[in-house]
């Protein structure tokens, strides 16, 4: 137990376990400063779950970034909570219509949450770290986001405006990024994805293995009279 709480940083109601590779919260950290701890850094471990967060019912700060959170996480009920970062974790789907996920529940889980936090995972397309990505998508993302969860005065680094409010309140729903078939739990995708169940090309060109061109020598051979290039010339065209 000392050993473990030697590994503790705290500062008044400010607690720290930075960077000791945990998969789970140890169990001394809720007995010890569970009570206390209005802020909680889980930063730089191994987390894979957040079980035994329930010993932190007063907690109104969670920084859990750079760790192992995926699709999958559950978060106990904080009523008190209003900042949640999230960076640099396995969170690549947004899903707030199944409630074994992170965000359908969050609301409610979290009533006062006022600062979310996820950059650094696929789930939120930012350029720096989705080369690929563009700010149409990273504002996309946004809106359906604030759908969601419209309390919410800053998403990310950035402010809230009133502007992105209204807009994500009409569009906000249409913002859903729609991805290939995955492993949404774990929090990866597999590498195969179903093809479309329509083709511009014709049914007899649909099968690769049943196509109607080949390259092959032709056996046409002439044997007119006149020269090859000149035999569709009529007499009247001279």
């Amino acid at each position: 137990m000392d050993d473990g709480e030697s590994l503790v940083s705290m500062n008044g109601t400010h607690v720290s376990f930075i960077g000791h590779d945990c998969e789970s919260i140890p169990d001394f950290l809720g007995d010890t400063y569970g009570q206390l701890a209005k802020r909680l850094d889980l930063s730089f471990n191994l987390l894979r779950s957040l079980a035994g967060l329930d010993m932190f019912a007063g907690l109104e700060e969670l920084v859990v970034d750079n760790n192992m959170l995926g699709n999958n996480l559950q978060l106990p009920q904080l009523p008190s909570l209003h900042t949640l970062t999230l960076n640099k974790n396995q969170i690549s789907f947004l899903d707030f219509s199944k409630q074994k996920y992170l965000f359908p529940h969050l609301g409610v889980a979290t009533p006062g949450l006022r600062y979310l936090s996820l950059l650094g995972n696929e789930a939120c397309p930012n350029q720096l770290v989705s080369p690929d990505k563009d700010e149409d998508d990273y504002q996309r993302y946004r809106y359906f986001v604030l759908y969601k969860m419209p309390q919410l005065k800053f998403l990310d680094t950035r402010k809230v405006t009133s502007r992105e409010v209204l807009e994500a309140k009409a569009r906000g729903a249409f913002m859903r990024v729609v991805k290939p078939k995955s492993d949404i739990v774990s929090g990866e995708a597999t590498s195969e994805v179903n093809p479309l169940p329509y083709t511009p090309l014709p049914r007899g060109s649909r099968d690769p293995r049943n196509h109607k061109g080949a390259f092959a020598k032709c056996r046409y051979v002439y044997y007119g009279k006149n020269s090859e290039g000149n035999r569709f010339i009529r007499n009247d065209q001279l």
